[in-house]
């Protein structure tokens, strides 16, 4: 967009604001992150000010900001707070978050298609960073500006101090909310340059350990869910989905559900029935009785996962299929030709389910007339919710209103809208509101699955023990969610050619916490190692070399062997490994320390960590994403395991579907943030792909054996062990 059009549109908001009678302050720049839109009030009931879309300001000094972005106990909202109240130079205090309206035009970040109010790959923070400032410092130039007019003072001789103007020549003081009471609306706010923005060494918040925003509520109860959403004559619906995806239902006793207690309405979808009735036991009891022909032919009752990777090494060794080019430089065929050796393996993962813990839910609230929507609900991506409900209803958007609440978990599951569009449908079908409840077994047996994958890697490597040539295959479904972390930017090697082939199953598959970037550096580092231990090179060392002209990527794989004493062997019936990293532009490195039981099981003592995200805004709050991330990249390492047969998956609870538990995490994780004055990047999914090929590396020191299929089960350990 261009600035002559976007300063046109600031200027007809800023005219039908002024044509209603508003009182308001309003921030304005040539991006359309500021854009002028009529604002929805961020607090009712209070008195002050609003001073931007994002900022209201109240009489009691509390500063009120708008979080767009969906927290889900990744600490955002917390974050771009602080961004925000950093450059206002706000009494943290005295803060209070409330949810921003949907409406990506004034509250999105650039993304990949326009404007966004998706959270999802760790990019929240990223792509928030500069705007937010700038929001804070226009709040605050405001601010000054009214002040200076209000003491017949020039602006320039005025400064802050947390939640105060000062006048340092008078020795005056006046507070934010005393400012609001008497605050006028300025014709033209400019953009603030960046030089005139707080310097690192001037931040007060940024950098410092800050108090989660959302953690009190979550200790004594009083955080809401969509599930805690209660309303007036509010009916609750569930579904039975198709047990093999793709196909259709057919109801054989309708006639008799219907005359069930409680029973409201009966709905066909696609994929499944779906009943509302007046209470949630009384649906439960109902969806048990439906009695459900499935139709036949689909493509993935030809599926059984397990059995497919005999298939997948057949095509790998035929080498007659269609792949898309991911990376290819160099000549590889030279790089072969001329090796001195060359090296193969094959590496292999399951499917893995989101499992988050709180189930799919949402409340819906739909007039007779279909005319607008009210929508009580966790979601990563509100805007995308917003005009998906606004496409089946065919009204407008605006009639859409979303109430954005906590989520139980999301690692990329809660970013589309196949719940909420069933919660549409039972919506339709009554006249009341409708509260969607999937159970545990719903979202696991009609999950969207991380892709099973097989990758090839192959390696050619010169006179000097330097690898010289790099292939790596991808076969699966999934189509792009297996390329993410194939690359290899930080590794030197000047001849590479990776390739992805994709097979369709039929299988739902979804973006889980950090994509491909799980199983693909599993693969990529267990290689690594694998390589330097024939080459009789520490695997340290080895990587080392490979990232020549990388001293940023040098420095996290160093610090993170320092913090694990590397060069001093562990203790008899334990080893370490070693693994690094690159994800959403954050560098991280890990070394685990195991043993194993008497039952082939493994278990992690210690991980010893290290990340390079450039500036960091929370490093309280970074050093639990990352705790957080490495426990769940272990738990998927360890034991986590979708498996379908005849499409239809065979697990439906935490009782198949382990994942780790508190008495089976390391008995200490250290992470060191190297400080780095970059532009912040990624963290919440930066603990994850470095687990897997370090537990693998340390097990391979341990026993001499390579582990290549993920997760590391004992019953497959075992089978290495006496293979």
């Amino acid at each position: 967009m261009s600035n002559h059009s976007t300063l046109s549109n600031i200027q007809s908001r800023r005219n039908f604001i002024r044509q209603a009678g508003s009182a308001l302050i309003f921030a304005t720049s040539p991006i359309p992150l500021m854009s002028l839109k009529s604002p929805q009030d961020l607090t009712e009931n209070t008195e002050g000010q609003q001073l931007s879309v994002w900022v209201k300001i109240n009489t009691d000094n509390t500063v009120t900001i708008a979080n767009p972005t969906n927290e889900m106990g990744q600490g955002s909202m917390t974050a771009l707070a602080v961004l925000l109240a950093e450059e206002l130079d706000a009494d943290w205090s005295k803060v209070k978050l409330v949810h921003s309206p949907v409406d990506p035009s004034i509250y999105g970040s650039q993304g990949w298609s326009g404007y966004s109010m998706m959270t999802v790959g760790s990019r929240t923070v990223n792509s928030y960073f500069d705007s937010m400032r700038q929001a804070g410092a226009q709040v605050r130039y405001v601010i000054l500006h009214n002040v200076a007019k209000h003491w017949s003072v020039p602006v320039e001789t005025l400064m802050t101090k947390p939640g105060v103007v000062v006048h340092p020549s008078s020795n005056r003081e006046i507070s934010y909310g005393e400012v609001a009471k008497f605050a006028q609306t300025l014709d033209r706010i400019p953009q603030i340059p960046k030089e005139q923005l707080k310097k690192p060494e001037d931040f007060q918040l940024i950098g410092k350990v800050v108090q989660r925003y959302d953690i009190p509520a979550k200790v004594d109860g009083s955080a809401q869910y969509a599930m805690d959403i209660n309303l007036p004559d509010m009916t609750y619906g569930m579904i039975a989905r198709s047990p093999v995806h793709g196909s259709r239902p057919t109801l054989k006793n309708e006639a008799s559900i219907r005359n069930m207690e409680g029973v409201i309405e009966i709905v066909t979808l696609d994929h499944g029935i779906g009943v509302v009735a007046s209470s949630i036991d009384l649906a439960l009891k109902a969806k048990a009785a439906l009695s459900i022909q499935w139709s036949a032919g689909v493509t993935a009752e030809n599926h059984s996962s397990q059995e497919e990777y005999a298939r997948y090494i057949q095509v790998a060794n035929a080498g007659d299929y269609e792949y898309r080019d991911i990376v290819n430089e160099g000549s590889i065929e030279e790089a072969f030709a001329e090796a001195v050796k060359t090296y193969a393996s094959d590496y292999k993962n399951d499917y893995v389910c989101h499992a988050q813990m709180e189930p799919l839910n949402a409340v819906i609230s739909i007039p007779a007339d279909h005319s607008s929507v009210e929508l009580w609900v966790g979601t990563q991506s509100p805007g995308r919710n917003k005009s998906a409900i606004a496409g089946m209803l065919g009204i407008d958007e605006s009639k859409v209103r979303i109430h954005r609440q906590y989520l139980g978990g999301g690692f990329g599951r809660r970013a589309i809208s196949d719940w909420i569009e069933e919660a549409v449908h039972l919506g339709k079908a009554v006249d009341k509101p409708v509260k969607l409840i999937w159970s545990r077994e719903d979202d696991i047996r009609y999950g969207m699955y991380r892709p099973m994958s097989l990758q090839r890697l192959e390696a050619a490597v010169d006179n000097q023990g330097s690898i010289t040539g790099w292939k790596h295959l991808i076969m699966g479904t999934g189509g792009g969610l297996l390329s993410s972390g194939a690359e290899i930017p930080f590794y030197q090697i000047p001849h590479q050619s990776i390739r992805r082939h994709d097979i369709d199953h039929g299988i739902r598959t979804k973006h889980w916490r950090a994509v491909g970037h799980g199983p693909n550096k599993f693969a990529i580092e267990s290689f690594i190692d694998e390589i330097a231990a024939d080459q009789k090179k520490d695997p340290l060392q080895f990587r080392l070399q490979l990232m020549k002209g990388h001293p940023r990527a040098q420095q996290v794989l160093r610090i993170a062997a320092e913090m694990a004493d590397w060069s001093t062997p562990s203790v008899e019936g334990r080893a370490k490994g070693i693994a690094f990293a690159e994800r959403s532009g954050s560098l991280s490195a890990c070394v685990c320390e195991i043993s194993l039981d008497e039952r082939a099981g493994i278990r992690v003592h210690h991980v010893w960590s290290t990340l390079d995200a450039g500036v960091v805004v929370q490093p309280d709050n970074v050093i639990a994403q990352m705790e957080g991330g490495i426990i769940m990249g272990l738990s998927s390492v360890l034991k986590e395991s979708i498996t379908i047969k005849n499409g239809r998956v065979q697990q439906s609870n935490y009782h198949d579907y382990p994942i780790l538990r508190i008495d089976e995490i390391p008995e200490s994780i250290e992470v060191e943030i190297i400080p780095s004055d970059a532009p912040p990047t990624g963290i919440g999914e930066s603990g994850i792909p470095i687990v897997g090929g370090a537990v693998a590396n340390a097990f391979f020191r341990l026993t001499g054996r390579n582990l290549r299929h993920m997760p590391f089960t004992p019953a497959k350990v075992s089978q290495v062990l006496e293979g």
